[in-house]
């Protein structure tokens, strides 16, 4: 199609991506964040401070026994004593959070694939305790797992090659990397992982949030700079704050944010000595996990070059999610693996495993295999998990033999731009990237946050919701993970295509 044909508006925001990118990108970058309509914000405030004046007289109630109080409170010998609960910083989840309480944590008793069965349960103290009832909501359609390629199942060669393995290996390592934990299977499949990234070497550890957790603190610490995304993984934010390095947060994908901080710390080095930091490290996600948005990665690229950083790049959502053969968005952007200096992921969404890894030249990997808390002090992965990795992943390379990696790859992809274009077509405001499978749709009021949780399970359809303070206090919104498993039928349904439609 010639730039004549193209609407004068996409024309425009080509010209305008090439402006302030200089060219950077090989392809389209669209990403929508609509900001919250007045009247909505100042009715969801309202809404907030309603729930605040009742939460306060709950807690008089309480106070004066004429309301049953449910929550932890110190033994009345303990009163003199400094609180063991601080009693303000609990109000939000006595009175707000425990209302809409049912909308979380509820127990599946399936494979969590395209569809779960949920055990249902009621409460008869207003979401203090829950009680099973016994029965099960058969075929409930999963719109909250993070299965983007489907390989969480119960059968078929994943299934299969893990079993195999359970019964040589055992379920279980009983000791880490450095003493008797260290398997042939482990080596096996730090190598494939190093092949698929395009790396020099790699190391898997046995769970993802101690991967950046644990790592970080082993990369950087006093003397060195942090600059973080405001909306990265709590995983990152620990690892940040456990290293003991100096730690700056730039706007969320916002590259004139992020180089001004460079150029400060440059120019103003560390405070009082100003003395040169030691390490400049950025922290970024692939696909950020409640907004749907993708890292502006090669103009991140671009900055660290310029100002000489290095950059620790986290694709715990994006890895298999991203790229025509599933690489991430390092394959998406078509950029070299060896411009990100540190690349992290998990086996946990993709794969339908557990554990995660790290990626890079040879010397930073073999320093962390010595350096690492993980690495040093955590038991290994359990060998069935790491036989489903491997099948899974040897399976998206194409090396098992058939397509059927790639045609996940893809389907994800094709599931994802249909999900969204029609949600749009809807109405609905949608948040991120338009290849992302992360899907916020924002609900605003704290009453709908509930409300759309407990109708669409009447629906047969699971998703999650999530509110303050995991997002902006007016900016709740239910989020859909899009998998490869899900059927046309199956998002039809969803979009209420062919059943009633939800009310908000």
């Amino acid at each position: 199609m010639s730039i004549l044909q193209l609407p004068l508006f996409k024309f425009l925001l080509q010209i305008d991506h090439i402006v302030h990118n200089g060219g950077l990108y090989k392809r389209p970058f669209n990403e929508a964040f609509e900001e919250t309509p007045m009247l909505v914000a100042v009715l969801t405030y309202v809404g907030y401070g309603v729930l605040t004046l009742f939460g306060y007289l709950r807690d008089f109630m309480r106070q004066w026994k004429i309301e049953k109080c449910q929550n932890a409170i110190e033994r009345e010998e303990q009163k003199d004593f400094v609180p063991l609960y601080q009693d303000f910083e609990n109000f939000y989840t006595r009175n707000l959070y425990m209302r809409i309480r049912d909308t979380w944590n509820r127990p599946i008793c399936s494979v969590p694939g395209a569809k779960v069965d949920v055990m249902e349960r009621v409460s008869h103290d207003y979401n203090w305790t829950f009680t099973y009832t016994g029965r099960v909501i058969k075929g409930v359609i999963n719109m909250g797992s993070y299965n983007y390629l489907g390989f969480a199942q119960n059968n078929g060669a994943c299934q299969q090659a893990a079993a195999k393995v359970l019964s040589r290996y055992g379920a279980g390592v009983c000791s880490s990397r450095q003493e008797m934990g260290n398997l042939d299977k482990h080596e096996e499949l730090e190598k494939l992982v190093a092949r698929f990234l395009g790396v020099e070497s790699a190391m898997a550890y046995g769970m993802g949030f101690a991967t950046n957790s644990m790592n970080i603190p082993a990369l950087v610490g006093k003397g060195c700079l942090i600059l973080s995304d405001e909306l990265n993984h709590a995983s990152l934010v620990l690892g940040a704050r456990l290293s003991g390095a100096a730690i700056r947060i730039f706007k969320h994908n916002n590259m004139r944010s992020l180089e001004k901080l460079l150029k400060d710390a440059i120019v103003h080095g560390q405070p009082r000595t100003r003395r040169p930091w030691k390490k400049i490290l950025i922290l970024v996600e692939g696909i950020y996990s409640m907004e749907g948005s993708i890292v502006r990665l090669p103009e991140v690229i671009a900055l660290k070059k310029k100002y000489k950083s290095y950059l620790y790049l986290d694709e715990a959502h994006s890895i298999g999610a991203l790229g025509p053969t599933g690489r991430g968005v390092v394959e998406y952007f078509g950029l070299n693996p060896e411009d990100v200096d540190v690349m992290m992921g998990t086996f946990t969404k993709s794969f339908g495993a557990a554990g995660g890894y790290i990626g890079g030249k040879k010397e930073l990997i073999d320093y962390l295999r010595t350096h690492s808390h993980s690495a040093v002090y955590a038991t290994s992965l359990s060998p069935p998990v790491v036989e489903q990795i491997i099948t899974s992943m040897k399976c998206i390379m194409g090396e098992d033999g058939t397509n059927f990696g790639r045609e996940c790859v893809q389907q994800l992809a094709e599931n994802t731009r249909y999900f969204r274009r029609r949600l749009k077509e809807m109405g609905f405001i949608i948040y991120g990237n338009e290849d992302s499978p992360v899907v916020p749709l924002m609900l605003y009021m704290p009453a709908k946050i509930g409300a759309f949780g407990r109708e669409m399970l009447k629906r047969n359809i699971g998703v999650v919701v999530v509110g303050f303070p995991a997002t902006p206090i007016i900016e709740s919104r239910a989020r859909f993970c899009l998998s490869a498993a899900h059927t046309k039928e199956m998002l039809d349904t969803v979009r209420g295509e062919k059943k009633e439609n939800v009310s908000l």
